[in-house]
């Protein structure tokens, strides 16, 4: 008889103490559930939880193991700014004026010329072989380290010419929630860039939670070397593979491995890598963002010289792509802003 009052009494505190756990872990529950502050209410933010949902629901239609799981997302433009220029190409200008004294030359050559003298129509007029030319001066001739350190320490000074904020803080507060909530719920992130992957690694872990060896970018013919008797990494003037448009299907093939379900983009540039990810099997999800902010942000599309975006505009309805409105689905666009 003494047992059973004894398991009674103890049944009953447990009952008890179930009880005030619910009480009190249910402000913190609520709370690991909010999801996506910087987001209005709206289609934009309801589509994302449904699919999230969707796919994490153990014994739905649509669940997706884990190691499926896969997020790819654009940079620039997508993740962070690209107006009034690519960030790497804010980095280039800035080299080409911190080389120059070694190279005289620059003075009257093209495209070196009109960086120096901040003449942007006379930099047009060299077309993509001068941007490339000019990477190639910039970027090259020393290791990965040598490389990892100048492009941390620009980070550490430069700022954009808009806000005049450094530009590891031009970051999309509304993005960065979305790769947290995704990586919260069991998916693993990737950025998908046609920028260098040498100039995003060294940041990307800081301000978006992805490590490097989850950024997937254009790439430079490296070789290896002796200084001394120290083994290095030497960057050439060359380009090896270029990931933008048709090759970011392939980058993501070469690396990941698997499809992935859900992908994120802003430009014509995304066009494939869209269109791929929504070509899979299981249950998948294509965002765009849409700039149209021009007081907040920048507004821009169809004739944009950085982040054009017409062909994937057009074809999102027909392809069920979801077009994220900045002015209207976005709180707030940076971290710093009220």
């Amino acid at each position: 008889m003494h047992e059973v009052r004894r398991q009674g009494y103890l049944t009953a505190v447990v009952a008890a103490l179930a009880v005030l756990l619910a009480i009190f872990l249910a402000p913190i529950a609520t709370f690991a559930q909010e999801a996506l502050p910087s987001w209005n209410d709206g289609k934009a933010k309801s589509d994302i939880v449904a699919f999230v949902n969707k796919v994490t629901t153990h014994g739905g239609d649509g669940y997706v193991a884990p190691e499926d799981r896969v997020a790819v997302f654009d940079n620039d433009g997508t993740l962070w700014s690209e107006q009034p220029f690519y960030f790497q190409l804010g980095f280039t200008f800035d080299r080409v004026k911190t080389l120059a004294p070694a190279h005289p030359e620059w003075k009257s050559q093209e495209p070196f010329k009109s960086v120096l003298k901040g003449d942007m129509a006379g930099l047009a007029k060299s077309g993509e072989k001068g941007l490339v030319d000019m990477v190639a001066a910039t970027h090259s001739g020393m290791t990965t380290a040598e490389f990892e350190k100048i492009v941390t320490d620009w980070f550490a000074t430069a700022q954009h010419p808009k806000t005049h904020r450094p530009y590891n803080e031009m970051t999309f507060q509304p993005m960065v929630e979305l790769l947290n909530y995704l990586r919260a719920n069991g998916f693993k992130t990737y950025i998908v860039s046609g920028g260098g992957v040498e100039f995003m690694r060294p940041m990307t872990e800081k301000m978006y939670g992805i490590p490097p060896e989850q950024v997937i970018g254009s790439t430079a013919v490296t070789k290896y070397a002796l200084q001394g008797d120290v083994p290095v990494l030497m960057r050439q003037g060359k380009i090896n593979f270029i990931n933008d448009g048709p090759g970011k299907p392939v980058g993501i093939n070469q690396v990941i491995g698997r499809r992935p379900i859900f992908v994120a983009g802003n430009s014509d540039g995304d066009y494939e890598m869209l269109r791929w990810v929504m070509g899979g099997n299981s249950p998948h999800f294509a965002m765009i963002v849409h700039h149209t902010d021009a007081a907040r942000e920048y507004a821009y599309d169809r004739k944009s010289s950085f982040g054009k975006l017409d062909k994937a505009l057009d074809e999102a309805a027909l392809r069920n792509w979801l077009v994220v409105d900045m002015k209207s689905d976005w709180k707030k666009i940076y971290p710093f802003d009220n």
